[in-house]
Parts: structure tokens; sequence; C-alpha cells
């Protein structure tokens, strides 16, 4: 299958996409836990506007208790990863992790990494 493309930034976005369709959070959860901070995309409009789909940001190895209610984390609630809001935090109960449209995802002590950095919608590593 070829795809037609005018320019190297189709081929680039083209390329990224794909990336983001064979996106693996488990992976993305192990790095953090192996103590990597790397550039990360996400699909999905549910921190829209402050980050939007596929926009890259910088994540770095974070847990729930160094942590802050307004920061962005990446984590698990329920079995499903996200890249949301911490919304309240508790000794007993974790952090309560929600997106930036209001919806509630649930507790979770789970936390992997925290967003240190929302980079251009254009930005290329090493570019």
């Amino acid at each position: 299958m070829t795809f037609p493309m005018r320019d190297s930034r189709e081929v680039l976005f083209y390329l990224d996409f794909i990336e983001g369709l064979r996106g693996d959070p488990v992976k993305t959860a192990e790095r953090l836990l192996a103590g990597e901070t790397f550039v990360n995309r996400e699909p999905g409009n549910s921190m829209t506007p402050k980050i939007q789909s596929r926009q890259p940001v910088r994540l770095a190895p974070a847990t729930w208790e160094t942590v802050e209610v307004g920061d962005i984390v990446f984590c698990k609630v329920r079995g499903n990863y996200y890249t949301h809001l911490v919304k309240a935090k508790q000794n007993d109960r974790g952090v309560l992790i929600g997106n930036n449209h209001g919806n509630i995802n649930g507790w979770t002590k789970q936390v992997y990494g925290k967003v240190i950095e929302i980079l251009p919608v254009d930005y290329r590593e090493g570019a």
C-alpha cells in the first residue's frame, strides 16, 4: 500500500500518526518506573485546551506522593491509563484523577509520571 505524500512534513505527520496508533501505555509506565524522562504524544481530546490531541509533552518520573493538585500526571485508574489532572489528594486514597472537562476517573496511587513541559504541537525531538 502506498500513500501519496507531497512533502516531508506529510511523511513525518504520517509516521507520527502510525507511531501513535502503536503507542503502548504499559511501555510508557515501564520507562517512567525505570527513571526515564522523555517526550510522549497521546491521542484524545480530554485535556483540551491545555493539551491538544497528539501534542507532545515531556514526562518525568513521579509518584502519587510527589504530585500536587493541579499537576498533569500519567497514571493508571481502574485498569486504564490516562494523562489527566490531579483533582484532589488524600493520604489514605492517593490522588483523584480527572480530565480537563470535569469528568472524574477515580482515586489511584498508581502514578508513574508527571508532565513537566507541554511542547509545541509541531515539536520534533532533536530538530
